[in-house]
């Protein structure tokens, strides 16, 4: 599968521009990672944009991603990158033992406390934003309180790179597709 095909499954699902963006911004942090350790760029990218793509037809923790395997299978996507996507969700019996599913493990839900931050800041960019402004966020617990950081840190942990160059690496990332994200505020590269 292409990256253009893998968006046009995404689109095909997904309405919600909020959670598309959610899904580039893994996939820009999953390349990123893929890149950093000599790996597929290709695959772990498209592993980070598709990892979401049925959470608007199975929106709970029970169905998704287990109920979006099968539309993935109809579609040809290979059945490592399927078991990739599965293992980020809760009860699949899918383990977390390669590096690859680490980092989608890790690069999930960080991107939704990268992205929370940069729409708080003045500038309303990733261009400007240091993993120390996450820092500060992050012990705000009021501050995106629907966010797990535990789950955040032991993602993290378990991926092998601590939590504050992994929110730096994931910054960095995400910075590259800023304007994809809506994320350039006042600010230009």
């Amino acid at each position: 599968m292409t990256r253009e095909e893998a968006l046009t499954l995404v689109r095909e699902f997904v309405k919600n521009e909020g959670l598309v963006r959610h899904m580039l911004s893994v996939e820009a942090a999953m390349r990123f990672y893929a890149e950093k350790f000599g790996e597929d760029v290709v695959t772990w990218g498209l592993l980070g944009l598709l990892h979401d793509f049925d959470w608007e037809i199975h929106p709970t923790l029970e169905e998704h991603p287990a109920a979006g395997a099968p539309i993935l299978r109809e579609r040809g996507i290979a059945e490592d990158l399927i078991q990739d996507i599965l293992s980020h969700g809760v009860g699949t019996g899918v383990p977390r033992d390669t590096l690859r599913r680490k980092a989608l493990y890790a690069c999930d839900e960080i991107t939704g406390l990268v992205t929370a931050v940069a729409l708080v800041r003045p500038s309303r960019s990733l261009y400007d934003l240091e993993a120390s402004s996450v820092k500060k966020k992050w012990k705000d617990k009021a501050f995106a309180a629907g966010t797990n950081r535990g789950e955040m840190e032991q993602a993290a942990k378990e991926f092998g790179v601590e939590l504050w160059e992994h929110t730096a690496n994931v910054i960095t990332a995400m910075r590259k597709i800023a304007p994809e994200l809506g994320l350039v505020g006042n600010l230009q590269p």
